[in-house]
């Protein structure tokens, strides 16, 4: 039996004509509302021209309705935590309680320059400690020894979920004693080793006495009907997204990242990672073309019904 898949979306935040037309983000935001998926998410960057991840939130909050919000992800170590924690508990509670954090400790020590962070604390310790923090002020906590505990308390009990992003073992172990689940990322479509991630997963958190992970992989895709146009949009996406590593680098990886096909193609992509095991593939896109997420979600809706 096929297992049942939710299937996300991510806005295009990463793109450069992102700012070309002022309403891109929220027309975006309203289709994926409006159509089937299970998620809209969003990653954050400080050096790039992206918007700002906590602000983005207030937004999509109020122009959606329906669809959980997920960052994929915050990067802790930038920001203070208490004022991290005040934030995404604002998000949750204008949103209703739709709200999912994921949580990195970032691959860009740009990023952490630029947010004015200490690149030393560029560790899962240190992130997990930061979650820590921002557990007890969801919790009520006085953390601050202010005359009242850093509010308002998130809509969630407990508050948001969180889920780290990962791609390796390391992580999973670590992350088992203190995350809900993985935001994990393919750059493949490796099925294999996805699976076998997955399969740590629900083994080190079975062993930490947790209950079992939101197991989410996620992949740059694009659309083409067999002509090859999607390929060079991926590549053209590489290239300006991972503008902090060689440009050489980034060819040689090109042909082989991400998704680049025909939609009957990424249906058949999106059964495999069903079968190794994903409850959400969060989709990544490549460019700012709204009609995406239309085509898209008339697969999903096939999928669903299927």
């Amino acid at each position: 039996m096929q297992r049942a898949l939710q299937v996300g979306m991510t806005l295009p935040v990463m793109e450069p004509d992102l700012w070309d037309a002022p309403d891109t983000l929220e027309r975006w935001a309203r289709a994926i509302d409006e159509g089937p998926f299970s998620s809209l998410c969003f990653g954050e960057r400080m050096a790039f021209a992206n918007p700002h991840a906590l602000t983005l939130l207030g937004a999509v909050a109020a122009w959606t309705t329906r669809v959980p919000l997920v960052t994929t992800v915050l990067v802790p170590q930038l920001h203070d935590p208490v004022t991290l924690a005040k934030a995404l508990a604002t998000a949750d509670r204008l949103s209703r309680g739709r709200l999912t954090v994921g949580v990195g400790v970032g691959g860009r020590e740009e990023d952490y320059r630029a947010a004015g962070a200490d690149p030393a604390t560029q560790t899962m310790q240190q992130m997990a400690d930061r979650v820590a923090v921002m557990r007890r002020v969801w919790a009520g906590e006085d953390v601050t020894g202010a005359t009242l505990p850093v509010g308002p308390p998130p809509l969630q009990a407990g508050g948001p979920p969180v889920h780290v992003g990962t791609m390796g073992p390391r992580t999973i172990r670590h992350a088992s004693h203190w995350a809900d689940g993985l935001a994990g990322v393919t750059l493949d479509l490796d099925t294999t080793a996805v699976a076998g991630l997955f399969e740590l997963a629900r083994s080190a958190w079975a062993e930490a006495g947790r209950p079992a992970p939101h197991l989410a992989t996620s992949f740059w895709f694009a659309l083409d009907d067999g002509d090859g146009s999607a390929r060079t949009q991926v590549h053209r996406h590489l290239r300006h997204y991972m503008n902090w590593i060689s440009a050489e680098l980034v060819d040689a990886m090109a042909p082989t990242t991400g998704f680049a096909g025909t939609l009957p193609q990424l249906r058949e992509t999106l059964l495999r990672m069903a079968d190794a095991g994903a409850d959400e593939v969060q989709l990544i896109p490549t460019g700012s073309d709204v009609s995406q997420v239309e085509r898209v979600a008339e697969l999903v809706s096939g999928l669903s019904a299927g």
